[in-house]
């Protein structure tokens, strides 16, 4: 055989093999010739053939090979693009999410994806693609990783399917983002804010403050969540733009204890829905239940923070609020973690520290007094 014959060798003792690259994807298929010099010059002059026609983009991968495994696969699919894949992901998946999150995709697939890869092939897409497309957004950076979601997806089925010999997305790492700040209001700038209140806002806000629930868990409570025997709110679901669902985690559905100024709120609200019975936060322009966190913010919110002159903050500040009371005031920050439907305190931890109080400095006296006891023993007393 000619050393010079790039890409084509000895398979067995009836059969040579040709080894190219056809959209990204490694190639090696077996010609049934004998391995002879005038069969090796043929296979290479097909092989030169082929890599013509890729060139050309006029590679007919059945044509050559109808026999291969890549035939029905490779042949067929590796100009199918991103687009076409986006959308078949929709497609499958309509089941198997929730609405919320299903509504996410399309918004991220359509208003994104699209509209920068839809007509790229798979195979064609590169890892400094999706970088520079990264670079080139103006939204945040944890909208830029839910964008990231179903093209991952689809880039990853594509590697499995063997469409593609690498997943560029694997070497795209997630954008790094940074929680608002909790900015707690104070006391003063609580009561300001309730006093500017219509009656059933007031309630709402002030039940917000004093229990931590989420805007969307605020707005699914019902009275029949509330135990007021043993001072028990039982958070069991959330209304995510108009759609109750049930929490994410575990420790979402959790019971929250009823302190007696989240009380207070509920006792003046019987006024205006307990007769009513289900939701327990009613819109008070229509006198209907809330819907979305957007009418609660412009209706109540944004109002009573403007009359009360207070520099604005997201009524989620109220969950803030509610946290940084508990934890200064001493309360288990594993137990506050329980309250607010954390899986652990990590979150606590690391978006709440500066109100955890600091250790005692009389902290580790007791076990120095105990060694100290039994300084004669060789072990201290368990």
């Amino acid at each position: 055989m000619d050393r010079r014959l790039e890409g084509v060798r000895q398979k067995s003792a009836s059969s040579i093999e040709i080894d190219f690259s056809y959209q990204g994807i490694r190639c090696r298929e077996t010609i049934k010739l004998m391995p002879t010099k005038a069969n090796f010059q043929f296979a290479a002059n097909k092989r030169a053939a082929i890599l013509h026609e890729i060139a050309l983009d006029k590679f007919n991968y059945a044509e050559h090979f109808p026999k291969s495994r890549h035939a029905s696969t490779l042949g067929k699919l590796t100009n199918r693009t991103i687009g076409e894949a986006l959308e078949d992901f929709l497609r499958n998946t309509k089941r198997k999410y929730e609405a919320s999150t299903l509504r996410g995709y399309k918004s991220a697939i359509y208003h994104h994806l699209i509209p920068s890869f839809g007509k790229t092939p798979i195979c064609k897409l590169t890892t400094n693609d999706i970088k520079e497309w990264i670079n080139s957004l103006l939204i945040s950076g944890k909208r830029i990783n839910n964008v990231l979601i179903p093209l991952r997806i689809v880039l990853s089925d594509a590697y499995l399917d063997g469409l593609i010999d690498s997943n560029p997305a694997d070497r795209v790492k997630n954008v790094p983002h940074r929680y608002d700040e909790p900015n707690p209001f104070k006391p003063d700038e609580m009561r300001l804010i309730l006093e500017k209140c219509v009656p059933q806002t007031r309630n709402l806000f002030q039940f917000a403050f004093w229990s931590g629930l989420r805007t969307s868990e605020l707005i699914a409570l019902e009275w029949g969540d509330i135990d007021f025997s043993k001072d028990v709110i039982r958070v069991s679901r959330a209304s995510v733009k108009r759609i109750i669902k049930q929490p994410k985690t575990h420790a979402g559905k959790r019971d929250v204890l009823l302190l007696p100024f989240a009380r207070e709120a509920l006792e003046r609200q019987k006024e205006f829905t307990f007769s009513i019975g289900g939701r327990i936060f009613h819109n008070p322009r229509t006198n209907t239940p809330w819907e979305i966190d957007n009418q609660i913010r412009g209706t109540g919110w944004l109002p009573a923070i403007k009359a009360a002159g207070i520099p604005y903050r997201n009524p989620y500040q109220t969950r803030h609020t509610y946290a940084s009371m508990l934890l200064s005031a001493g309360e288990n920050p594993m137990w506050v973690a329980q309250q607010m439907g954390h899986e652990d305190w990590g979150m606590i931890r690391k978006r709440y520290g500066r109100w955890i109080p600091e250790v005692d400095k009389s902290a580790g006296s007791k076990v120095i007094q105990q060694w100290s006891r039994n300084s004669h023993d060789t072990s201290p007393t368990i």
